[in-house]
């Protein structure tokens, strides 16, 4: 059984897999040693681990990790990956990134992908259908983007996602609302525009805790999963798993 955990910037989010497909998941603030050895005592047979961080090094979790997993990775730049890197500067390129890649070549192998990743920032990455990383974007997540407004100002309120959305806001919250979240579909919609006249059967993947949210409103044919990263970093960790095999 594998285990991938991906610590980002709010939360950390632990997945085990058999055979490509997730059995269980586990969502914590608090990603420590204790918490890891709670669902390693549920889950025992497991033999192969791969970490990422956004927040940094988390050596205590890793060292802890590589000591119980007879084959551990944390995932960086130089773990080998089964995608062609075309990012200028692979060494300051976010690993969830890299991975949510990965993922998405292993949904759609023979076409170009292009994901959106709704986290406490948007990242908008492109992966062309001969398996070249191209790169892409980063922009404001949907709580920055409120927080922004209200923390910058005297008299804005902090508003969150809403139910619905009005062209024209009729009141303050509406109009932040309405703002913000229009303002990301504008602009998603804008990528999707342009890179679908550049590359024929294009296809879209949304991920991250807002991903179900923005791909209701959305015309375009999109596949939404929270779980992109994790499918990128078990299949990182199946493809390490083989070369190992063949050394």
């Amino acid at each position: 059984m594998n285990l991938a955990v991906d610590i980002g910037n709010s939360f950390a989010k632990l997945a085990l897999l058999e055979e490509g497909q997730i059995v269980d998941t586990f969502r914590t603030a608090l990603a420590d040693e204790a918490f890891f050895a709670s669902v390693l005592r549920d889950y025992p047979t497991v033999d192969r681990a791969i970490l990422l961080s956004s927040r940094g090094d988390v050596p205590d979790v890793e060292r802890w990790l590589a000591k119980q997993i007879p084959h551990f990775i944390r995932f960086d730049a130089s773990v080998p990956v089964p995608i062609r890197n075309g990012y200028a500067t692979p060494e300051t390129l976010g690993p969830d990134r890299l991975a949510a890649a990965v993922g998405a070549r292993s949904i759609y192998p023979d076409a170009p992908v292009f994901v959106v990743d709704f986290g406490t920032a948007i990242t908008l990455d492109l992966v062309t259908a001969d398996g070249e990383y191209l790169g892409g974007n980063i922009s404001p997540g949907v709580a920055m983007r409120f927080h922004a407004l209200h923390d910058h100002t005297r008299t804005l309120p902090l508003c969150e996602l809403p139910q619905h959305t009005e062209t024209i806001g009729r009141n303050t919250s509406a109009a932040i609302e309405s703002g913000v979240v229009l303002g990301i579909v504008r602009e998603v919609e804008g990528y999707i525009r342009e890179l679908e006249e550049r590359y024929s059967g294009l296809k879209i993947i949304f991920t991250g805790g807002d991903a179900n949210y923005f791909a209701k409103r959305l015309k375009s044919a999109i596949f939404a999963t929270c779980d992109l990263v994790v499918y990128g970093l078990n299949t990182i960790l199946e493809y390490n798993a083989k070369l190992l095999q063949t050394r």
